[in-house]
This record gives structure tokens, sequence and C-alpha cells, in this order.
């Protein structure tokens, strides 16, 4: 079985969570999740600082995947400096079936879109939190920009093609 992976990455309110679980439903049995927060916040109950937990179980639960499932989808902000290794060997992994997007907002959009949630933080903390253009640099590496993303579904269709010429 070729497995495809599909990692989507961007700041907080970016809308990375919501296009992963319409993906995750859309595409159905045999789609592998993982979730960062569900991962480092339920699973495990760490903070986000280097070295923690959370970086190897993900890496380890989206590795299972390989071979196992058609798609594992890895979500979530993973910040380049604490999961750009673990990251790559993913993607080494599973080349040439992958498709990496970065939410590639502005601060305003971010935070626009993040207190349109009922979580909603505020703007001193989102501002504590942005990490402006975080990328990780690799040739899979897609760029999803405010104009793209005003309408969710326009996203999910995009990644869909691109992960059906895999």
């Amino acid at each position: 079985m070729q497995t495809k992976l599909i990692i989507i990455r961007g700041n907080s309110g970016s809308g990375k969570t919501t296009t992963a679980r319409i993906l995750h439903r859309k595409l159905g049995s045999g789609t592998l999740l993982v979730s960062q927060d569900v991962v480092r916040r339920e699973i495990l109950q760490v903070k986000d600082t280097a070295h923690n937990l959370s970086v190897d179980l993900i890496g380890q639960i989206a590795g299972y995947g390989f071979g196992k499932c058609e798609v594992v989808i890895v979500e979530g902000i993973l910040a380049e400096d604490r999961y750009g290794v673990m990251l790559r060997e993913l993607i080494a992994k599973f080349t040439p079936h992958v498709a990496v997007y970065y939410y590639d907002l502005t601060f305003e959009e971010t935070l626009n879109r993040n207190q349109k949630k009922q979580s909603g933080f505020g703007r001193e903390t989102m501002q504590r939190w942005f990490l402006p253009h975080d990328y990780l640099n690799v040739p899979e590496e897609h760029l999803l920009t405010d104009e793209m993303t005003l309408v969710q579904q326009d996203v999910v269709t995009k990644i869909l093609a691109d992960i059906e010429r895999l």
C-alpha cells in the first residue's frame, strides 16, 4: 500500500484543525488523523516546549500508519523549531506520497478567525504565540494565504486534488 502523508500546519486559529477534520471525514475509513493538540494536551498533558514528549509520539503514531492506512494526516501548529526534525523524518519515510500545507496568514486574519471561535484567545496571547512564516522549506510545502482560505471548501478541494495526484 502506498500511504499518502498530509501535513497541515499553521498558527492558532488559522483553520488547520477544521480542514484536517473535514479531510478525515471525506477520506473515510483507512485514514489516520494525528492532531498535535490531542496528543500533547489530552494524551500526554505536556506544554509545547522544546523536546516535549509529544514530538516523538506524534512521529510514532503517524509512522504507524505507513503501509497500514491509505492516508495519514498530521495537523497542528507544529512549530518548525520543535517539530521540524520529526516532520522531515516523516516526509522522508512517506516520499514521494507527501503534501505539506502551511497556513501563511497575517496576524490580523489569524486573530479574526480565532475570535470567531468560542474558545478564542485574546489579542495579547495570540501575539505571543504568533509565528510568522514558520515554513519547513521542503519541496512538498504549499502555502495557504488569507485570500485562498476565505472559503474552507476551496482549501479542502485543493488538498483532495493534490493528493489524488500523489
